[in-house]
């Protein structure tokens, strides 16, 4: 197939199933500029197969798995970045985790430190049940209320805040080691 006839091919794809993708994303991703943007990043690597000249047999299936690790990936890149400002950020009992505020004073300015930190407390957070991880997740790292994810989830505000206690609770325990490793 020559560079003509794959754009063409490429063109009919994306406005064939720009609308149903991008609702698809926007289901799993909160802002629409954040939707747009994962969903750029399946029309590239789209593109991309075509220019590699790697026949994909199922494309509208294909594209659709694309998605999926992508929104994996921006939930990936926004939780590392939103790490550093949860182990700023005050801490309430039952609604902020800050990990700094167990430790001694000054600690917080050992870049080796906060590593192994945002490191532990990024395993522990895998180790969480799906549905609590992304309802601290989108409460704690994105700023969203226990109504905004209500919304997105369709779950009873109740049942999201029984969720985030829940993994607060597991995640101070998981991570208790920290502490009593590194201070005691």
């Amino acid at each position: 197939m020559n560079t003509t006839e794959q754009n063409k091919q490429i063109q009919k794809t994306v406005s064939g199933e720009r609308q149903r993708l991008l609702g698809f994303i926007r289901q799993r991703v909160p802002s629409l500029h954040d939707a747009e943007d994962v969903l750029q990043e399946v029309f590239y690597e789209l593109v991309e197969m075509y220019r590699l000249t790697k026949p994909i047999d199922q494309t509208v299936a294909w594209m659709f798995t694309v998605a999926r690790n992508k929104i994996n990936d921006f939930y990936r890149r926004k939780k590392v970045d939103a790490l550093e400002e949860l182990t700023s950020s005050p801490n309430d009992e039952d609604e902020k985790l800050s990990l700094f505020d167990m430790l001694p004073d000054g600690s917080n300015q050992d870049p080796m430190m906060q590593e192994t930190i945002l490191e532990a407390l990024s395993e522990a957070l895998e180790e969480l049940p799906a549905h609590q991880r992304l309802v601290f997740e989108l409460h704690e790292l994105e700023d969203k209320s226990f109504k905004e994810i209500s919304e997105i989830t369709g779950v009873k505000v109740s049942v999201l805040v029984s969720e985030k206690r829940q993994a607060i609770l597991f995640l101070r325990d998981k991570l208790r080691y920290l502490y009593e490793d590194l201070f005691e």
